[in-house]
């Protein structure tokens, strides 16, 4: 039970008044921050309360309309989508028109991080992962093949460190290449006429083919130890150290490659976390305090050894005319808030009801960011000053346009200036994905980012279809003729908007963190799609796909694609179902035991440990990247076939049991892990489990929050009960 402190009207719980005036306030410059919230809160509420209860309608509206119309017919779909304004007139043309927006964001195209803000480790990491080792992150990944030999082992190995230095030389003379020779060829690497040397083994003098491609150095012209080279606007470091045991062996002194990785991070509040009251909410603001200020640090054991991990500074150079200059040292930090749907016990209204969550994040956010707007230097996030919030799960432009409103007000309490807070908007909602045009049109002067995201935007489409009939298999989904039509009109829309050269348009996760290899395939589709940031689930596997905006150049690609846009927004409205099923009963048992491993293996940890994203195996013991999205799809995709009876409650029940002991079988190792077989009812986890399929169809817009949220709360007042 949380204790409160009365603030006017408002109720607070006494851990978050505590340290909203004792830690964020101070130096804010903020005055009768309490009154003004509440007055915000007041003005706000019965619009948020408005817009779900919209929701609500619209879904109940659907349901009718499928379960009346059995034979689908797309132009009386679309009809019908237009009457109820789930299919909004489209807007006159325009380009958006926002400013202030730092040179990651607008001028560098690159690998996008996604971190839970409540895990200090993880978001030193990611902020630190601006810059990232190509060698480390070759050897220590499948991105380079164990065959012959090469194995990756407790000590290092002379023939795997071969073919690392073998692949980044390869790298370097597809990115920079020399006029003559190849860089596995170069003897001594040295700057005259503010030019690069590089001498060849066979006594020949090589430069560069584009000798801007170097922007600067340290050590001595003759004898540097770094160079800073550029290209696409990314930059990389060749390592130079004949002392060390790699650049000792290297013809060159090469030591290392390190690479500009990670551009931007965005701390999540939202999906990859799990904070359902005031202490874990104020976790997650004192974290992104300690990251804006520059003070958050972390002290582990690893390997024996106590570490203290904490933020790194810029890194500093030389200028090819002799003069210090350097660049930044961390990744530019977004911050996404939570979406319009949740309510939260760490403030209570005048009425004694949970406030928005999503009003508190948009306020406290923000009023934490006033310590980076104000400093001077340092550990500064934006040189433009702006405040990068994105806002999720919104449905329609009229939701953009409350979330616009609430920027303003809080722009107002703050003292800001107007436009100050800038928005990402995720396109993983239906409704915003077909009116996407307009719903950037209510933030188009003040939105830095537009995103697809596969698994929310298909637990969507499940559910705001659920009565249309059976949907594919889940795999199928990634072939059908939505997800296509979805990915391009993502982009399409936003290079209409004019998001070249002032926005990001991102692309969704790897989820395969331990399969690199397949991600530098694979992922090189996102920039050929037209996209200039895609996200990544590690610093290694953002210094990986950093390879890729070396080999594509984005901006060309855009130029290319708005050129030659071919929208055909009807593409969307063709649902992913099967007529008639004639899956076999074990094709359809294999789906259930996919889908409810997943479902079991992400809620165990979320409900009894409180994490809200971690590598989770899958059926097949490949670890997978999770949050709540991934959930989502897959508690709806069940709740699905369960309605349209594709499989029966005893089949999921009986599946729900098996899969249990799965789960606890692998993760027999974890010391804190607490078994949900044989005593299922005694799990909370497992009930949580539960709870999402059975009750699937009732959830609101298929969001797992609401049962999550209860189930985790249901578990720590066990746990605090337990230790009393």
């Amino acid at each position: 039970m949380e204790v409160y402190v009365a603030c006017g009207d408002l109720k607070v719980a006494n851990i978050f008044y505590d340290f909203i005036n004792s830690e964020v306030l101070p130096g804010t410059g903020v005055h009768d921050f309490w009154g003004s919230f509440e007055r915000l809160i007041s003005e706000l509420t019965p619009e948020n309360k408005a817009l779900l209860k919209q929701r609500d309608e619209i879904q109940m509206r659907l349901n009718k309309w499928h379960h009346e119309h059995k034979q689908f017919d797309l132009h009386q779909y679309r009809s019908f989508l237009k009457e109820i304004n789930y299919l909004e007139d489209e807007v006159d043309d325009f380009v958006i028109a926002t400013e202030n927006v730092d040179d990651e964001i607008t001028m560098q195209a690159g690998p996008q991080l996604v971190v839970p803000v409540n895990n200090a480790r993880y978001a030193i990491n990611a902020a630190n992962a601006r810059w990232g080792s190509l060698y480390d992150a070759l050897y220590g990944t499948d991105a380079i093949s164990e065959a012959e030999g090469c194995e990756r082992g407790q000590s290092y190995n002379p023939r795997r460190g071969e073919k690392v230095i073998a692949f980044a030389k390869r790298f370097l003379d597809d990115t920079v290449p020399l006029t003559q020779g190849s860089h596995e060829d170069v003897v001594h690497y040295r700057i005259a006429g503010r030019k690069l040397q590089a001498h060849l083994e066979d006594g020949t003098i090589a430069q560069l083919m584009n000798p801007l491609q170097l922007s600067g150095y340290n050590g001595t012209p003759e004898d540097p130890s770094v160079l800073l080279m550029k290209n696409n606007n990314l930059h990389f470091e060749i390592v130079i150290d004949r002392s060390h045991p790699i650049g000792g062996k290297d013809k060159a002194g090469v030591k290392d490659i390190i690479m500009e990785s990670a551009v931007t991070t965005i701390m999540d509040c939202e999906d990859s976390v799990a904070a359902v009251d005031a202490e874990d909410k104020v976790e997650v603001y004192r974290n992104w305090l300690g990251l804006l200020t520059g003070k958050l640090k972390t002290t582990f054991t690893k390997g024996g050894k106590t570490v203290v991990r904490s933020l790194h500074e810029d890194r500093t150079y030389t200028s090819l005319a002799g003069s210090p200059f350097s660049l930044r040292g961390r990744s530019l930090l977004l911050v996404r808030n939570v979406g319009h749907l949740m309510t939260t016990n760490v403030v209570l209204d005048q009425n004694g009801e949970e406030i928005f969550e999503g009003i508190l994040d948009g306020v406290i956010t923000s009023l934490i960011a006033k310590h980076d707007l104000l400093q001077q230097g340092g550990f500064k996030n934006s040189t433009k000053g702006s405040v990068y919030i994105v806002k999720p799960k919104m449905h329609g432009s009229k939701e953009v346009a409350f979330a616009n409103k609430l920027f303003n007000r809080i722009e107002d309490l703050l003292g800001l200036e107007r436009y100050t807070l800038k928005i990402g908007v995720m396109d993983e909602e239906r409704r915003t994905s077909l009116n996407l045009k307009n719903c950037i049109n209510q933030v188009k002067n003040r939105v830095v980012f537009i995103n697809t995201g596969f698994l929310d935007r298909t637990g969507d489409e499940i559910h705001s279809s659920m009565e249309a009939g059976v949907m594919c298999r889940k795999n199928e989904m990634k072939a059908a003729k939505w997800l296509q039509a979805y990915e391009r009109a993502n982009v399409e829309t936003g290079l209409g908007a004019g998001f070249k050269g002032k926005a990001q348009i991102g692309k969704g996760m790897w989820a395969m963190p331990d399969r690199m290899a397949e991600m530098l395939q694979q992922k090189i589709g996102h920039l050929e799609a037209g996209a200039n940031t895609a996200w990544v689930p590690s610093p290694a596997a953002a210094t990986l796909h950093a390879l890729h905006y070396h080999e594509v150049d984005v901006t060309q690609i855009q130029e290319g694609l708005a050129m030659n846009m071919q929208r055909n927004p009807d593409e969307m409205l063709v649902l992913p179902l099967v007529e008639n099923p004639s899956w076999s009963k074990e094709e359809i048992q294999q789906e259930l035991d996919n889908n409810i491993q997943g479902i079991l293996g992400y809620v165990v940890r979320w409900v009894d440990q409180g994490v809200g994203c971690s590598k989770v195996p899958d059926i097949h013991n490949v670890g997978l990247m999770e949050d709540r999205a991934t959930l989502r799809i897959s508690s709806q995709h069940v709740a699905n076939w369960l309605h349209h009876g594709v499989c029966s409650k005893d089949q999921v029940k009986a599946t729900l049991e098996r899969m249990a002991k799965v789960v606890d079988e692998q993760n027999d190792g974890d010391p804190d892990y607490q078994p949900m077989a044989p005593h299922f009812e005694r799990s909370v986890a497992f009930q949580a489990a539960a709870d999402l399929i059975f009750n699937g169809y009732e959830q609101p817009n298929g969001y797992t929050e609401p049962i999550l949220h209860r189930r985790r709360l249901e578990a720590k007042a066990r746990a605090k009960k337990a230790v009393k």
